[in-house]
């Protein structure tokens, strides 16, 4: 049986999908994320630095040892945001591709959202306008569609890193910092869909590690335990007591709070922002947070 191996390199966070199909859809074998921040200063110097990339390099050396110990024969890469705004993003991929074997390639917005919806859609059948959210550390992704079809789509440069190193200069955050994020990611999500693609959408499906570790410290998850997350509803109300808690503390106390992943701990508090501020664009009284991401639309689309 064939056996899928999908790695997202993102502007935050590099992650592995090992799976093989069963009776039409996937069966998970593996699955792992490390936060490697690709993307960090990319926003400032528009190229990828040193340190960075060999953190993405140190993650790949031990995804290459799942993907061998699963028997993976179909080996793919995908690459989004940080790469595609990098001057040296194109010589990085040809690094990754050459030195672990991976096929793929850096994703257009049309591909990424194609496949983002494809995956956060494939156990929701139905006809319901739907909203999939995908905030990353350099773009956030909207993609809304019905009956498994994409009819808008759009990337903004929104991003949790991007957000982070432009207004989150205080620790823990200044009210002003927090307000100057929050105005300029709604002003460009309003400006990026158009009002009658927000009127028509009916429910939400937030994927990626924002929202997964939003479900997480939700539910106290200690350690994180991926089928509690899937399908778990947050709130509209409950991300504002989640964005009021995070933004209150110092980056050290954050670290520890129960559920979040420490290394994701500097970029949460603009994660919750962004996510606030498209669920009240959308008119939204919350999201559902969903495992099935870019990752699971990939290996879909790869058996």
């Amino acid at each position: 049986m064939t056996r899928v191996a999908v790695v997202d390199i993102g502007t935050n966070s590099t992650r592995l999908l090992v799976a093989e199909p069963d009776d039409g859809t996937l069966r998970e074998l593996a699955r792992e994320s490390i936060v490697t921040r690709l993307g960090e200063g990319v926003d400032a110097t528009g190229r990828l630095g040193d340190a960075p990339q060999a953190r993405v390099l140190e993650a790949l050396d031990g995804f290459r040892e799942v993907m061998d110990a699963h028997g993976a024969t179909v080996r793919t890469v995908v690459m989004t945001s940080a790469v595609r705004d990098a001057a040296n993003g194109a010589e990085f991929a040809d690094q990754v591709r050459e030195r672990y074997g991976l096929t793929g390639r850096t994703l257009s917005g049309d591909e990424e959202a194609r496949l983002s919806f494809l995956g956060a859609t494939s156990s929701r059948p139905g006809d319901v306008p739907l909203l999939v959210i995908d905030i990353g550390g350099g773009s956030t992704e909207m993609v809304e569609g019905a009956g498994g079809e994409v009819e808008f789509h759009v990337s903004t440069q929104v991003g949790v890193v991007r957000h982070t190193e432009r207004f989150l200069h205080s620790d823990p955050p200044a009210p002003g910092e927090l307000d100057a994020l929050a105005r300029a990611a709604r002003e460009e999500i309003e400006a990026s869909v158009p009002e009658d693609v927000r009127d028509r959408v009916q429910a939400a499906v937030a994927v990626a590690g924002t929202a997964t570790q939003l479900a997480a410290i939700d539910l106290e998850l200690e350690p994180y335990d991926s089928s509690r997350v899937e399908g778990h509803r947050l709130s509209r109300e409950r991300l504002d007591a989640l964005r009021d808690r995070l933004a209150a503390v110092p980056l050290a106390e954050r670290r520890r709070i129960t559920g979040l992943d420490p290394a994701r701990a500097p970029t949460i508090v603009a994660g919750v922002t962004i996510l606030l501020q498209v669920v009240g664009a959308f008119g939204l009284g919350g999201v559902e947070v969903s495992e099935r991401d870019i990752l699971w639309g990939v290996a879909l689309d790869s058996t």
